[in-house]
């Protein structure tokens, strides 16, 4: 399959569902879903901590949860933003995870120091901060958390991974350079085709092993869009 650009990327979601029919909550469950089949086959021998922004790759983080949870493994969700603003698909899976028990922390106000105390000791680490959209220098929380979970994998010394959803957090979409903050992952499970700055020179540096994950998109939108 060709690399996607973000424009790409939020056509196929679109035409996914308006021409389709296919909802949004589908996709999602099936990205979070397959996400979290990889990882638990790549292997997890601790806790997994998952890192989960504000958008719809929160909402993938989300589902991710449930999965290895129900997998067996023990899963705690750290929100880089309050929860009250999460709206649509990514709002009716949080809920799920509160619902379900899923241990979660809001991290929204904290410092560096916080988030590394939060993540360190976790076998994963799931970056689910910011997804293919995100366009500017990073700011705020986030680039908080960012530089925490690059800080709690660089001492820990292979000890704990870094897993991807989507693409690295602060990685722009198209031109595969860092928008100022950018997670270094070892793995990156990404949807329906690579991301067209994967093959920017120097982007493996923060993607890692980079896996294109099934969400379900239909072969026939696919092949109408030259995939």
């Amino acid at each position: 399959m060709k690399a996607l650009s973000r424009e790409e990327v939020r056509n196929v979601d679109r035409r996914a569902i308006d021409d389709y029919g296919l909802p949004g909550i589908v996709l999602m469950e099936n990205a979070g879903r397959n996400a979290a089949m990889l990882l638990h086959a790549l292997g997890v021998s601790g806790s997994v901590v998952i890192a989960c922004g504000r958008g719809n790759n929160a909402g993938d983080g989300f589902v991710i949860a449930r999965h290895l949870e129900n997998l067996g493994h023990d899963v705690r969700l750290l929100l880089a933003c309050d929860p009250a603003t999460y709206s649509g698909d990514a709002a009716i899976n949080h809920q799920v995870a509160e619902r379900s028990g899923i241990p979660q922390s809001c991290l929204a106000a904290a410092g560096r120091e916080a988030w590394k105390q939060e993540l360190s000791g976790a076998a994963w680490i799931v970056d689910a901060l910011l997804g293919t959209g995100a366009t500017g220098v990073v700011r705020g929380p986030i680039a908080v958390a960012i530089d925490a979970i690059n800080a709690v994998r660089g001492a820990a010394a292979g000890m704990t991974r870094v897993f991807a959803v989507d693409l690295p957090s602060g990685m722009d979409c198209d031109a595969g350079s860092p928008l100022g903050a950018c997670v270094e992952a070892d793995v990156t499970a990404t949807f329906v085709a690579r991301k067209k700055g994967f093959d920017a020179a120097g982007a493996n540096r923060f993607t890692g092993a980079v896996h294109v994950l099934d969400i379900g998109v239909p072969r026939a939108l696919l092949l109408r869009i030259g995939m």
